[in-house]
């Protein structure tokens, strides 16, 4: 019988949802417990995090006598994360990397880990005893856990093992602590819980401390061109020595105060004092050597795949299969008839079904909470009209909102798909909301790489601009993330299929205009003036991208249930917004249509058949390619060693803002004699081999004797990365380590002269700054910043003080505050879909410049471009306007108005003026609803989580019932009387 996994023989005894810690993100997984014929194995499966059905397993860990869970104690963790929630383990196993998971500490982690250490033991108890004083032969490789470097005086514990008997108990069940040691140290409970979150004894002082801190909790998502997190490398110690960190001039003086030699942050790792008496006395350096080794064994097989790769041609052969992509806006309605009129109206039956919807469910909780109920009842839908001739099976399903994508694939070509993943992108506003945006699955099929998007772009005829800029979004910030492979680009694929409702409509406005030239079936002079083609032409979207010949009627807009142009008051121009289109070689459009006869919906469903050409492997002429690569190989790796060349070393940022990407770039050139693989890896005791605001791509490679490759290192200033930088506690000041395997370590000193911004800064700081932020020097900066605490403190009874001069006494609320609310106070209350429709960047970076730079009378740009402004401001600000030390309070009277006053009026006075007026300006707002389509629900929904935010400490544990409390609280405010 076939499991839920597809797999047969086999039962799927647990499976829980984890997060994968890599390279300082956490990545979505599955883990499961699978059974056969008496032995264990444990799968790991990517997930993305959305609503995803049937994952497949991308890794499987044989429970052996290699097998073993590692309990990380979070003082061990060798990944740095801000956010520290739940149960950490580390996984390692024959045949597989070492793993580091996070799981919820539930009732549900709580069994599945018990059945695993059940399977552990129950293979355990079937394992040869030793004899009687023979040592045991693995005792060498089952010492303790490898040390972090920069934290080499706590050892992390381990799970079920009698040598190492576990500190703490409070994360794992008993059994999995430690099943056979009886010497578990008793820890108060009340104060292991103080110290998991954070309070300890001197807490109170520390709040100034971490403050600072507290802005790089990783976002849902950043609007573009936030490049995406460094793929996970190992820490290696560099075989050179580490060159200085490059030091401003204004820095020299109290560098050299601080330390004679070089930043801190290199110290413990190049400082001769620091190293151990001997080398091989190290934990921290035997487990970077023991890595170094199995990465450089690694290689050699990642060399010769892709060595294999540029040889493709010689044992592969093209042989072509039919794919059925189709997509259809459904207006949030549930399916009222049989889908055989789109999926199943050709004679012959595809090898593969791609179908997209959007609008699936245009509810608040879908919006929202990504909950719909009539996710189902289409995929039920579509099950069930799929190609009477041939039996499938779903390969992904994944949705976002609205927006829903499913891959079914031929049972009988099931096996030769793999490495499939699938994620989504949110365009909407702030680059969150997921009511525009796109979802897609990538996946191998025999040897061709294959991408499918859907995506809904931003609506409104005017509106082609933003369509432009969400297509590029998309593309700038979809990656997918499989398991010990680089991040995956949509373009890194041989066939890239992109459908969905992408909302361009014609230039041309006159309804009855169009109409009457779709009567005289002049649609090629329609085309003519069709926004996307356009757009295509001038190369400002889509550029690479192909079509088929139209010669169906616009698929939009209708009135529902009928064929008839939309009659309502609006009385929408027709127009072509359902389009597929494609990339790649080997891509035959067999069929282009629209399908008539369902009417659900206002648009239309379109479908595309095409006649792919993939790549078949050949095993008998693969085996022989690989042979010979191995053994030129084998010569090669005897005679000669690695070696590449870089054009240039050192670069220097001008001008570096917040928001704002810029590029440099540098050529790497194999000039040895033999193919080589480079990397960036992470300097000693760092997690990440950059900063946060710098990333290198590609990070990695391979090259070819005599091959030359560009690498492009680029600077982008986000909201976790501004509030150091603003004051002045980090700088644009870091060093690359570009590793050769076999080879030398190269290094690339970046540096750049940073602009503050008044985005990232506290706002009682903002409310001490008469002048614009770049006017003020950056001494003057960082006084401010250390006395805006003292401020605060000193609000709270600002009503027993008088007499404050003038020149002293600061802003009511900042007056970057001011100028955005006034602006949409004054210009937008009638503005339609504002805070639902996003600005565009352009606009957007220039608001900041001249927010940064100037008091201005008057803001340029549209409304929306100024509303995602306010947002961005409010989502930037180190500490919320309700302060994290109230977050607790905030949740637990959010039932009661009167208490929700008194918890306003204990905020610092710079809170609590921001807090009052963007309520008053909302008020005003929801008296408008008419017009600019808001509803008091929406606007609590997307301001509580500007406003009310979690400590980082509890950002991973926030439940969705702490959200709704928040926006409970918001919403008490909005729907109060205006006397209050």
């Amino acid at each position: 019988m076939e499991s839920s996994l597809g797999i047969f023989d086999e039962e799927c005894l647990a499976t829980v949802k984890v997060q994968e810690l890599r390279a300082g993100q956490k990545e979505p997984r599955l883990l499961s417990l699978i059974e056969r014929r008496g032995e264990f194995k444990l799968g790991v499966l990517a997930t993305p995090d959305a609503v995803v059905s049937h994952p497949v397993a991308e890794l499987w860990i044989p429970i052996n006598g290699h097998f073993e869970i590692v309990r990380e104690a979070e003082e061990a963790l060798l990944i740095n994360l801000s956010v520290a929630s739940g149960i950490r383990i580390r996984i390692k196993g024959e045949r597989a990397p070492e793993l580091l998971f996070e799981l919820e500490d539930n009732d549900w982690t709580q069994t599945f880990l018990i059945q695993v250490t059940s399977a552990q033991q129950q293979v355990e108890s079937k394992l040869p005893k030793p004899k009687a004083m023979e040592p045991l032969a693995q005792t060498a490789l089952r010492g303790e856990v490898p040390i972090p470097p920069q934290r080499a005086n706590k050892p992390a514990n381990y799970v079920g093992s009698a040598d190492n008997p576990p500190r703490s108990t409070s994360a794992l069940p008993p059994n999995l602590n430690n099943s056979r040691s009886t010497n578990q140290t008793n820890t108060d409970p009340v104060q292991l819980l103080a110290s998991d979150f954070g309070f300890e004894d001197n807490f109170n002082h520390k709040v100034e401390e971490k403050k600072n801190h507290q802005n790089r909790i990783v976002a849902v998502r950043e609007p573009p061109p936030v490049p995406p997190l460094p793929p996970r490398k190992a820490s290696y110690a560099p075989s050179n020595p580490l060159p200085p960190t490059p030091t401003p001039k204004e820095r020299a003086i109290s560098l050299q105060t601080k330390d004679n030699s070089r930043p801190d942050s290199f110290r413990s790792g190049y400082d001769s004092t620091d190293r151990p008496t001997s080398w091989c006395d190290s934990p921290t350096t035997n487990s970077m050597r023991q890595t170094m080794f199995s990465s450089q064994a690694g290689q050699r097989e990642y060399l010769i795949k892709h060595r294999l790769g540029k040889k493709e041609n010689e044992y592969v052969d093209l042989k072509t299969f039919r794919f059925f992509t189709g997509t259809w806006n459904v207006n949030g309605q549930a399916p009222d008839s049989g889908l055989e009129p789109w999926l199943c109206c050709d004679a012959e039956p595809p090898d593969i079904y791609a179908l997209g919807f959007q609008e699936l469910d245009l509810s608040t909780e879908a919006f929202f909470y990504m909950d719909s109920s009539k996710e189902q009842l289409w995929v039920e839908a579509m099950e069930r009209s799929l190609h009477r001739k041939a039996k499938y099976k779903k390969v992904r399903i994944i949705r976002l909102v609205g927006m829903m994508l499913v891959v079914f694939v031929k049972k009988i070509h099931k096996n030769h798909i793999k490495e499939v993943a699938a994620e989504h992108v949110g365009t909407g506003i702030m680059g969150k909301m997921g009511n525009k945006g796109g979802v897609a699955v990538r996946f191998v099929f025999h040897n061709t790489s294959f991408c499918i998007v859907n995506s809904h772009l931003a609506a409104h005829v005017e509106d082609f601009e933003r369509r432009n800029q969400d297509y590029k979004d998309i593309c700038a910030r979809m990656t997918f993330h499989l398991l010990d492979h680089p991040p995956l680009s949509i373009v890194k694929h041989d066939v890239v299929i992109w459908l969905g409702d992408l909302n361009y409509r014609l230039f041309l406005y006159d309804s009855a205009e169009v109409k009457q030239h779709i009567s005289q079936n002049e649609l090629k002079k329609l085309q003519e003036v069709d926004q996307l083609n356009i757009q295509r032409q001038t190369k400002r979207a889509f550029t690479d991208f192909m079509e088929g010949e139209i010669n169906f009627l616009p698929t939009y807009k209708y009135d529902p249930k009928t064929d008839r142009w939309d009659s309502s008051g609006k009385c929408r121009v027709p127009a072509w917004c359902d389009r597929i289109l494609w990339r790649g070689n080997n891509v035959q459009q067999l069929k282009y249509r629209s399908h008539m006869e369902l009417q659900t919906s206002d648009h239309k469903p379109v479908s595309a058949v095409f006649s792919v050409g993939v790549k078949v492997v050949n095993d008998q002429r693969h085996k022989k390619v690989f042979e010979e690569i191995v053994r030129a190989m084998d010569r090669m790796e005897n005679d000669f060693l690695p070696s590449v060349t870089l054009d240039k070393r050192e670069f220097a940022f001008g001008n570096v803002k917040f928001r704002q990407l810029q590029k440099e770039r540098f050529q790497i050139t194999n000039d040895g004699q033999v193919p080589c693989h480079f990397a960036f890896i992470p300097k000693l005791n760092d997690s990440q081999y950059c900063k946060s605001w710098l990333r290198a791509e590609p990070s990695d490679g391979f090259l070819e004797p005599n091959e030359i490759l560009e690498i492009y290192l680029e600077v982008y200033v986000s909201k976790d990365s501004v509030t150091l930088l603003n004051s002045g506690e980090d700088t644009i000041e870091d060093i690359l380590v570009l590793h050769l395997d076999r080879g030398k370590d190269y290094f690339i000193t970046i540096s750049g002269n940073y602009q503050p911004s008044c985005f990232g800064t506290s706002l009682d700081t903002l409310c001490r700054m008469k002048k614009p932020i770049r006017e003020i020097p950056i001494t003057k900066l960082i006084d401010l910043g250390e006395d805006s605490y003292m401020e605060k403190e000193k609000s709270k009874v600002s009503f027993l003080m008088d007499g404050a001069s003038t020149e002293d006494k600061p802003l009511k609320i900042p007056k970057e505050v001011w100028i955005l609310v006034n602006h949409l106070f004054t210009r937008s209350c009638d503005q339609e879909d504002l805070f639902q429709t996003p600005g565009l960047q352009e606009e957007l970076q220039s608001i900041i410049d001249c927010l940064d730079t100037s008091i201005p009378d008057s803001i340029s740009g549209c409304n929306h471009s100024v509303a995602e402004a306010l947002l961005i401001f409010l989502e930037a600000l180190p500490e919320p306007v309700v302060c994290y030390e109230l977050y607790q309070r905030c949740l637990d009277c959010a039932h009661d108005s009167r208490l929700c006053k008194q918890l306003i009026s204990q905020l610092p006075r710079a809170h609590r003026n921001v807090f009052r007026y963007l309520m008053a300006f909302l008020k005003e707002l929801l008296k408008h609803s008419h017009n600019n389509n808001l509803t008091a629900s929406l606007i609590a929904t997307l301001f509580a989580s500007l406003l009310i935010r979690p400590p980082p400490k509890l950002m991973g544990r926030q439940t969705p019932h702490d959200r709704q409390k928040s926006i409970d609280f918001i919403l008490g405010f909005l729907m109060a009387g205006d006397e209050e």
